[in-house]
């Protein structure tokens, strides 16, 4: 990986376009636009070989993505057709060094990989469907360029607070991109999300812009480990930034399901005030609930309260070494301030985040980075 890495952005286009070419039926699979795809590849294929002395964590990784792959279409008779093409671009690209030993080792990988996968796809179709459709039911726009919308799936969607849903849209087919739901299960199914429109994004532009009642989009299985353990009841500290209010605001009112046994310290970060959507209806559920303590944040303006980011303020409030630590919202965020707690004493086992951006292919920092990163 170290060889090729370089040249990732002409392996990945390399490696599609002989796909395509050798089984154009897949290509039906694939979204039109490809970029974001050839990006998710690399980092699939970095994940893999960063887990591979952690056989654990390689399978459940694995298991995650093979279940995620059934809303693509994906079938048994896919991986092989892949697993050629893969092997067929890293011996293109890394030349002499492509001997038969590592040609050998990569399909043995790749084998096991796919066997997880397939097995785990299997395992979810006796209990799941691929996807589920949803109508849009409620659409208010919560700030610039940020939309509240409320879904109503035809089917029950299981999910736990906490988790994300991956998202396709009637305006970008086979296009997929992931939201925190911003509520706990509800009796009448319906889920929330909170979706900031991103400049030549694909698919949050239709949600925020396009979408009304009446419309319909399609969810891919509820994912994420951001989620509290019945087994504990440590009080919690949770942390958002920008839309990462969704999960915050879900893990909040699970909390208030389970009667409220835990003390809940809440930060909501923001540049300015326009952008802090949500403070107040956060700020109101702590009125009624003496279990809970919200803060708002603004790091661009000044207000009464707290100016400068979130992990200053953790800063200034800590030490939370006590707590169940839920963090939610941009990476540089995620990562300052795990770095900001984990010197305060908080077990790294503690602090809970789901990997950044494309949460099942993008793991910016390993749980071992960040303890690197807070050694520093």
């Amino acid at each position: 990986m170290a060889l090729v890495g370089p040249l990732a952005p002409d392996l990945t286009v390399y490696f599609y376009a002989i796909l395509f070419q050798q089984h154009p039926e897949v290509r039906q699979l694939f979204p039109a636009n490809m970029d974001v795809q050839r990006d998710r590849l690399l980092r699939g294929l970095l994940r893999v070989v960063d887990l591979v002395d952690d056989p654990a964590s390689l399978i459940y990784f694995c298991s995650r993505l093979g279940r995620d792959h059934r809303k693509f279409g994906a079938l048994n008779g896919h991986y092989p057709a892949v697993g050629a093409a893969l092997l067929d671009s890293l011996a293109r690209f890394a030349g002499d060094a492509w001997t038969p030993r590592l040609a050998d080792v990569w399909a043995r990988a790749y084998g096991l990989v796919s066997e997880v996968m397939i097995r785990a796809a299997e395992e979810d179709a006796a209990l799941y469907p691929a996807v589920w459709k949803a109508d849009v039911i409620g659409h208010s726009l919560r700030g610039p360029g940020i939309a509240e919308i409320t879904l109503r799936p035809h089917s029950a969607y299981p999910y736990r607070a906490g988790q994300y849903a991956t998202v396709e849209t009637p305006w970008q087919p086979r296009a997929w991109r992931y939201y925190s739901l911003a509520n706990a299960p509800r009796e009448d199914g319906t889920v929330t999300l909170h979706v900031r429109a991103v400049q030549d994004g694909l698919v949050s532009p239709g949600l925020v812009f396009k979408a009304r009642p009446g419309d319909q989009v399609t969810l891919g299985p509820a994912q994420g480990d951001m989620v509290l353990d019945p087994r504990h009841e440590r009080d919690l500290l949770c942390v958002g930034g920008g839309t990462g209010l969704a999960p915050i605001q879900a893990l909040v009112e699970q909390t208030a399901k389970e009667g409220g046994k835990r003390f809940v310290d809440v930060f909501i970060g923001a540049r300015t005030a326009d952008e802090l959507y949500g403070l107040d209806d956060m700020l109101r559920v702590a009125q009624h609930n003496h279990w809970l303590k919200v803060r708002g944040v603004l790091s661009d303006q000044a207000v009464p309260g707290w100016r400068g980011s979130l992990p200053e303020a953790l800063k200034e409030f800590g030490p939370f070494y006590g707590r169940e630590v839920f963090l939610s919202g941009p990476v540089a965020m995620v990562t300052s301030a795990t770095r900001v707690l984990l010197h305060q004493g908080v077990p790294e086992h503690n602090i809970h985040y789901d990997p950044f951006d494309v949460p099942l292919l993008e793991a910016v920092l390993l749980p071992s980075r960040m303890r690197e990163q807070a050694d520093r």
